[in-house]
């Protein structure tokens, strides 16, 4: 088992807490081994077994419990009175109308609420309505490159990068799998026709109950966005692209609200994050200026056929990755026609990165540092490169071996 230390603590940190534990993350990313793994650890606690209530709702054994007026009588039948209860419901969304059940149970005392989802819109609706600052969210990624590390129990840090760079941090197979391009793949495209088959329905289901979602009815057409998205990762892109890209390069007109619904179910998925840019001088959002990047690179590696120029937009979605796990909120930064790769804010701090696979020419160390000067803050400033060329510190703005930051501790 995988220990999830970063997820391990937050869960250990809100523990016992009247507020109700949303973990989410895409598919096989790790949700279901960490709530066993927290499990573990509440028995090893002093926690009595019996106090222990765990459901997974893609266990066939727990098929007529997706009916939510049988959950609620079921679980309401396993509590125990004068206990903590510690009740968690793995892929709740399965249940319709699962919000009732779930705002029942936040009512009663001692009793301690984990669940965990594979779309948003698990946050959206009837449960942010019912649950409105009652709940936190524990949004799980795959393995980071550190972790990936521990798990394969590497030594050679730049040889485990190149696989990591090539298969990603999907827990399972980056362990039991052998590095091998077919053996992913296969892997991959179980993950993602689940994702685009599976979680749509439940999607479609969602929205028969009364939501606003809108239907996502074509497969293809949505796995063509999704590939779009993927070839696109570190590029600035709008709707209006994704939509004229359909019409000229595949002859398939599609209008932007419906390029919009289906980039949202994507982003829902967890497949894609948004991330939206910033001014770099007033820190006024700018919304309309977006950049999409994929969960995983092996999965983007299983969309989008490599290229060798690839390697720097690889890195730049590997450290977005690694900043949300290390807390912060990420934004492009945009000065004039300079771009900051990423603004980094956390507990009232800043911090600006540019990413560059090799910086060593004299024109792109140029080409990264020059919007760094511009800045006129105090806060750090830091390149990160694959290159041990020009690692050092220029008029405080210091350049970073990527590998070595990935695998040290965040410092707020």
């Amino acid at each position: 088992m995988i220990l999830r230390r970063s997820y391990l603590e937050q869960l250990e940190q809100w523990k016992d807490k009247k507020i109700i534990k949303v973990v989410t993350g895409v598919r096989r990313s790790g949700k279901s081994t960490l709530l066993a793994e927290f499990q573990a650890k509440l028995l090893q606690g002093g926690v009595d077994i019996g106090q222990i209530i765990s459901l997974n709702f893609e266990d066939l054994y727990y098929e007529d419990l997706l009916d939510y007026r049988k959950l609620y009588n079921f679980l309401q039948k396993k509590i125990i009175t004068g206990k903590p209860i510690y009740i968690f419901l793995d892929e709740i969304q399965r249940v319709p109308q699962f919000e009732k059940v779930v705002d029942s149970l936040y009512l009663k005392d001692n009793v301690d609420i984990y669940i965990t989802g594979s779309n948003a819109f698990l946050l959206s609706g009837e449960l942010a309505t019912f649950l409105s600052g009652r709940y936190i969210e524990i949004n799980v990624l795959p393995m980071s490159f550190k972790e990936y590390m521990e798990a394969r129990s590497g030594q050679n840090p730049e040889k485990e990068f190149l696989n990591y760079l090539q298969y990603g941090g999907f827990p399972y197979a980056a362990v039991n799998l052998k590095d091998d391009r077919n053996m992913f793949d296969t892997y991959f495209d179980g993950i993602y026709n689940t994702i685009v088959v599976k979680d749509i329905e439940e999607r479609s289901m969602r929205k028969n109950k009364g939501s606003d979602l809108h239907e996502i009815s074509n497969i293809p057409l949505l796995k063509t966005i999704s590939s779009f998205l993927a070839s696109s990762v570190g590029s600035l892109i709008s709707l209006r692209n994704i939509a004229n890209y359909l019409s000229s390069s595949l002859d398939r007109s599609s209008s932007v609200a419906t390029v919009s619904s289906y980039v949202k179910a994507l982003e829902e998925s967890y497949l894609f994050y948004p991330v939206h840019a910033m001014n770099v001088s007033g820190k006024q959002l700018l919304k309309n200026i977006v950049k999409y990047y994929i969960v995983d690179p092996g999965l983007r590696n299983y969309l989008v056929p490599r290229q060798n120029y690839d390697l720097g937009f690889l890195l730049e979605n590997i450290v977005y990755l690694e900043l949300r796990r290390r807390g912060y909120e990420v934004y492009i930064g945009k000065m004039k026609d300079l771009e900051v790769d990423f603004i980094a804010q956390k507990s009232g701090v800043c911090k600006y990165f540019q990413i560059t696979a090799n910086c060593s020419a004299k024109e792109t160390f140029e080409r990264e540092i020059e919007p760094l000067q511009k800045i006129k803050d105090s806060y750090k400033k830091t390149i990160l490169t694959l290159d041990n060329f020009t690692l050092g510190n220029y008029g405080g703005i210091s350049v970073e071996n990527a590998i070595s930051w990935l695998l040290a501790e965040d410092a707020v």
